[in-house]
């Protein structure tokens, strides 16, 4: 599992997925969100503006695992 360090309180879904380099741009961040594939401490979210803190666990189906610290 892989740790992606944030520098502010809080992130959202799709500049976190951005910023670790799962999504190239917000865009498509926002479409893998909107997939459904995306899990934020074990329950599936769906709002891209999802504000994510340091602890929080992603996980992205067959595609990474990783937390925020």
């Amino acid at each position: 599992m892989k740790e992606i360090e944030i520098n502010t309180d809080t992130i959202k879904l799709d500049q976190l997925l951005k910023f670790a380099g799962i999504a190239q741009t917000g865009g498509q961040g926002k479409l893998i969100i909107e997939e459904g594939i995306v899990k934020v401490n074990g329950k599936t979210v769906k709002k891209r503006g999802k504000k994510i803190k340091r602890g929080d666990f992603i996980e992205i189906k067959d595609i990474d695992k990783f937390i925020v610290i």
